[in-house]
Parts: structure tokens; sequence; C-alpha cells
């Protein structure tokens, strides 16, 4: 379980090195943003919040250029949500561990949406 954690945590922070302030910044929405794409109810994410941006901002950046519809963006951003208010926030550290294993596949999935029409996160 350990190193579910820490695959977890490298995600996590993987997501926090190369995404745009919470706040937005020239050419990216802010998170605030990204949330009201899909609905007027925006989500607390406390200390996960720049994670889960970066996996929003690759995923809007693969809807922007065709990869992902607007429809599975938002079952995207809403399985999320809904995952993390019912185990993100949990204080009980083996619910937050089936977080985190979501999490990081969703996170790799937001990867892989990006770079396939993001050449700048490909190899070359």
């Amino acid at each position: 379980m350990r190193g579910l954690f820490m695959v977890g945590a490298a995600a996590l922070l993987a997501g926090c090195v190369g995404s745009p302030s919470l706040s937005g910044t020239m050419g990216a929405p802010s998170f605030m943003s990204l949330q009201q794409m899909c609905s007027t109810q925006t989500v607390d994410y406390g200390n996960d919040a720049q994670g889960v941006y970066a996996a929003l901002f690759d995923a809007y950046v693969a809807n922007r250029r065709g990869r992902l519809s607007k429809d599975d963006y938002c079952a995207f951003q809403t399985s999320i949500a809904q995952r993390y208010t019912s185990q993100g926030a949990s204080a009980d550290p083996q619910v937050r561990n089936q977080w985190v294993a979501f999490f990081t596949e969703q996170r790799a999935k937001a990867l892989s949406w990006r770079a396939a029409v993001d050449p700048t996160l490909r190899s070359g």
C-alpha cells in the first residue's frame, strides 16, 4: 500500500510542477472557471486542489483541441468531484488511499488525452 501512496504522491507532485496557478495565468483559465464549465457549483478540494486543477487543465486542453468532447470532459470532472466528496475528504486513511488510487488513474488519463494533442508533452 505504501508503494501505491508513493505513486499517487509522485503523480500529484508532477501535476504541481507543470501546471498554472489556481487563479489562472495568461492563456489558462482559473480552477473555478474550469469547474464552472460543467456546473455552477464548485468543489473545495482542500490540499488536493492543485493536483485536481492539473488534471482538469490537461483534460481542458484535450477538449479545446478536439480530443475530448465537452460531455466527456464534464463526465470526467463530475467523477472526480463525486469521488473526492466521498473519499478524498475522508479522515480514514484506507478510504483516503482509495481516493489517491482513483485520482492517480484519472491524472494519467488526463495526461494521455493532452499528450495526444500537445506536442510539448511528447519526447522529440
